[in-house]
């Protein structure tokens, strides 16, 4: 697989849009971002999972998933060696990411929840500070 598959397939996703962050190429749904091309130069697709989705494809495939190093991997950030994946395992990897951001958005809108980043928040929470006596 390469960068091409992996922007092919994450925006197949239902929902899904390529932004950018950093000036990387990112997959985001609702917003959010599940999946960052910032590590192509070395081969890599990033994947944004839990630490414990992350310890099980690690586990399952040690040689096509490792974490990203520091802080982001050990909150689930993950590396996907994209020369290594399979068309399948690709997909099922990126399945998981777009599924988890999908329900931790469901999630904060259950809760009433507002976005933290994007137009809309800033202006959510520039009404809210200006409504304030």
């Amino acid at each position: 697989m390469n960068v091409s598959d992996f922007r092919r397939i994450a925006l197949s996703l239902e929902g899904a849009e390529e932004s950018s962050h950093m000036g990387a190429a990112d997959f985001r749904v609702g917003g959010r971002i599940f999946a960052t091309l910032a590590s192509q130069s070395q081969g890599y697709g990033n994947l944004m999972l839990t630490p414990e989705q992350q310890a099980l494809f690690v586990e399952e495939e040690p040689e096509v998933f490792v974490p990203i190093a520091g802080g982001w991997g050990r909150m689930g950030a993950t590396h996907i060696v994209l020369a290594k994946a399979s068309e399948d395992v690709l997909a099922g990897a990126l399945r998981t990411a777009w599924k988890l951001r999908v329900e931790k958005n469901q999630k904060a809108r259950s809760k009433g929840g507002i976005a933290t980043t994007g137009k809309k928040a800033v202006k959510k929470r520039a009404a809210k500070r200006s409504s304030k006596p």
